[in-house]
């Protein structure tokens, strides 16, 4: 999906420096046209001025295309394509994983600099033009340690997600199918189920893990190595491993996330049925013998709701533990939305607990509001807590704990939790999203009929 974005080529100065032409374009759109092609007419020489500094006339400066864009990550260049078009007015921008559109939310264009929005992620790129035409600059986002960020490079018209690289030289013809995942880093290792599909040397899949899945990811295959990448704004991910020739396990694998993580990783091919994954159903308990979730948290007015209020008495209440920064969260949320809409004047009740990064209250219901707004959520959003998991867990002592974001607690109309689900399975992750998606909403009308059912 492609979101319009604001174009701004035109800095405050110039318009200053024009005022009869920037009247007209706050007129009639056939003015407003009229006066944009006047205003870049006679803004030239100023403008050719202000981006003196990019080493390039404005005239030459064309952003609308696809640029082959490059984080400089720990492990290596970490590829992506962000693809920019001309909406007339405005400019808008997705960045490109396999499948995935990812939006960027809003683009200025200002003199020589470019800037990339990810407003729902508290990220923004910050770029200017190089004398070669080439976007150079910053990624930056805000996290539980104040900030990520890494050097940012981009070439337009180059469509090519890795380049050619030495491998070990040998190795499987194909890596496509699923595989056992193993990684490992400072704190033990975790089971993961890799599921890739292979054209050529293109290589597309995502990894699912006992609390999602690492989205739409992008690669390349050649020479006994394998190089998977995606970039959506928040998360920033590299894959590297080496494809065995012998045993064809795939081993000296590398993940690196951010600036501030890397794991290790092996992988051997999947027999059969075998189940690798724990059951995200059976992850997150109760801690009472009563069946009950209470909780209490402000919304972004600072109004308080509780699970005591009238409003969830007697309904069907789905309780979702969710992050604005998560972008399996950002999955689930249209989900929630289209649910809230469709069954709740059959009884559900949907409530979001909110758990941010960085515990600036003011921040942190800004965040609430553009999530509820890009959504078009109706439902009552509440900040809950920091992001950390185990701080998170303090909050709502009824649960065993909080092992992954998003977490949703299904409450029958009797107020007893009948379900919890650990997780979320991405577009990214093909028929198992399907499946999931089924199978809430499944249980969602279960829940809703079984109510029904025992009132009659």
């Amino acid at each position: 999906m492609l979101y319009n974005l604001r174009m701004m080529p035109l800095t405050r100065s110039v318009l200053h420096a024009f005022p009869t032409v920037a009247t007209a374009i706050s007129q009639t759109p056939s003015a407003r046209r009229a006066g944009r092609r006047l205003l870049l007419v006679a803004a030239l020489p100023l403008l050719a001025a202000l981006i003196a500094g990019c080493g390039k006339p404005l005239e030459a400066v064309d952003v609308v295309g696809d640029w082959r864009a490059v984080l400089a990550s720990p492990g290596g260049e970490l590829p992506f394509t962000i693809r920019i078009e001309d909406g007339g007015d405005w400019l808008r921008a997705v960045v490109i994983n396999g499948d995935e559109r990812a939006p960027v939310t809003r683009v200025d264009l200002d003199g020589g600099r470019v800037t990339f929005h990810f407003e729902g992620y508290d990220a923004t790129i910050e770029s200017t033009f190089t004398e070669d035409g080439r976007l150079e600059g910053r990624w930056r986002k805000t996290t539980p340690e104040g900030e990520s960020a890494l050097d940012f490079v981009a070439e337009k018209d180059d469509t090519r997600r890795f380049l050619e690289a030495e491998g070990p030289g040998s190795g499987p013809k194909e890596i496509d199918g699923n595989w056992a995942v193993t990684f490992t880093d400072e704190d033990g290792s975790e089971a993961a189920r890799g599921e890739f599909t292979q054209t050529g040397q293109r290589v597309t899949g995502t990894f699912l893990t006992p609390t999602g899945d690492y989205r739409f990811l992008e690669g390349r295959y050649a020479n006994g190595l394998l190089r998977l990448s995606t970039f959506d704004g928040a998360h920033a991910f590299l894959f590297t491993a080496e494809a065995d020739a012998t045993t064809g396990e795939l081993k000296n694998g590398h993940f690196y996330s951010r600036d501030v993580y890397h794991a290790t990783w092996t992988a051997r091919r999947l027999e059969g049925d075998e189940q690798v994954l724990p059951d995200a159903w059976e992850q997150v308990g109760l801690t009472n013998d009563e069946g009950r979730f209470a909780w209490s948290f402000d919304d972004v007015d600072g109004k308080t709701f509780s699970s005591d209020d009238p409003r969830f008495r007697g309904k069907v209440t789905l309780v979702n533990l969710f992050g604005t920064w998560c972008p399996n969260c950002n999955d689930e949320a249209p989900l929630l939305a289209a649910w809230y809409k469709r069954y709740q004047e059959d009884g559900l009740e949907i409530v979001g607990l909110a758990y941010e990064f960085t515990g600036d209250v003011d921040r942190d219901r800004a965040q609430l509001r553009r999530f509820a707004e890009r959504y078009a959520i109706a439902y009552p959003l509440l900040l809950a807590g920091v992001s950390d998991k185990q701080a998170a867990a303090e909050t709502v002592p009824d649960l065993t704990g909080v092992i992954a974001y998003p977490t949703t607690v299904f409450i029958g109309r009797d107020g007893k939790v009948r379900k919890i689900h650990s997780g979320f399975a991405g577009p990214g992750t093909g028929r198992h999203h399907s499946e999931l998606v089924s199978e809430l909403e499944g249980l969602i009308r279960d829940l809703l009929a079984e109510s029904a059912s025992r009132r009659a």
